[in-house]
């Protein structure tokens, strides 16, 4: 990793492009692949399937009385 930020570091010469070559924007990619093959393979955590499921199970719709009226109380504690 120290030979990337060394290359990276260097001041592009005149009338020249600035910018990363192709074999350091390579070695990056494979540096990146790799730390995102690992985290992938790591899979989901039990907590987090269990909250996904949960946001994926619709909600029971609240009945409505014959008359289509639905009263909410008060009790003052809002």
């Amino acid at each position: 990793m120290k030979e990337v930020k060394s290359q990276a570091g260097r001041v592009a010469a005149p009338g020249k492009q600035g910018g990363l070559n192709a074999e350091i924007q390579s070695r990056i990619g494979h540096q990146l692949r790799a730390m995102y093959d690992d985290v992938v393979r790591q899979g989901v955590p039990d907590r987090f399937a269990d909250l996904i499921r949960k946001l994926d199970t619709p909600e029971p719709q609240p009945q409505v009385g014959s008359t289509g009226d639905q009263t909410v109380k008060n009790d003052g504690r809002d």
